[in-house]
């Protein structure tokens, strides 16, 4: 999406040190670098091309995940492999627990605290953090708010009170498999087309919509060897 959130690149691997890349000449094209921030891959698209997320911004990022923990963590590996730090907010910390012990080698790139425990992680350019907040159905409001260098990735598991505001207010937003209710409640707050409201009960595990401002992108997360070790297979239900 460019400057809107997403961007296509080739980026993501898991850990400290990355190798080099390499790509053929006609594949140029189709690389955009952003500016000023770091680009997490998401998957790919249903031509089969790498989707980007730019979690790294000089200016307030806020994500909004209607999903499953799997793919959460699959995002919050990939921050810490693209040197971001990465606090969890959770009322569940031993569902992350394996996650935060394995990621960076033995360095502390993701950390695990309880809700409303996240102390101030002193964000900068250097040193970008990326928060997810995996509070349940109602998380509080609190003082974990996005800010230059820090975005802000929220975890809701299905529709709930605080979700219209959250869906309202979220520069990123992505859908995986909800009930044909909560399509309809959905894609009445984001605008999307009939279609696609229609596909939100049906999508596979791994499947979500991502939307920013007008618009939408379908994109499957597969697993890398190193993460089906970590997480299994991608699911939906937790």
């Amino acid at each position: 999406m460019g400057r809107t959130g997403m961007s296509k690149g080739l980026r993501g691997l898991i850990g400290p040190r990355h190798a080099g890349h390499t790509m053929t000449a006609d594949h140029l094209g189709a690389l955009s670098l952003p500016v000023g921030d770091d680009g997490v891959v998401i998957g790919d698209d249903a031509e089969g091309r790498p989707q980007m997320v730019g979690l790294h911004r000089s200016t307030p990022y806020e994500v909004l995940l209607i999903g499953g923990l799997w793919t959460a963590q699959v995002l919050a590996l990939r921050a810490a492999g693209t040197g971001a730090r990465v606090a969890v907010e959770t009322g569940r910390a031993r569902e992350w627990s394996v996650l935060a012990q394995a990621a960076g080698a033995g360095l502390e790139c993701i950390t695990l605290h309880d809700v409303g425990r996240v102390p101030p992680m002193g964000a900068t350019v250097g040193s970008p953090v990326v928060v997810v907040r995996d509070c349940g159905m109602r998380p509080p409001r609190g003082r974990v708010v996005s800010s230059p260098w820090q975005s802000v990735l929220t975890l809701l598991p299905y529709l709930s009170p605080v979700a219209p505001r959250l869906l309202r207010t979220a520069t990123l937003v992505g859908v995986q498999r909800v009930s044909p209710q909560e399509a309809q409640q959905i894609g009445h707050i984001l605008g999307l087309a009939q279609g696609e409201v229609d596909a939100l009960p049906t999508l596979a595990d791994g499947v979500t919509l991502w939307c920013a401002g007008r618009e939408r992108h379908w994109v499957m997360t597969s697993a890398t060897d190193a993460e089906s070790g970590l997480l299994g297979v991608a699911r939906r239900m937790d």
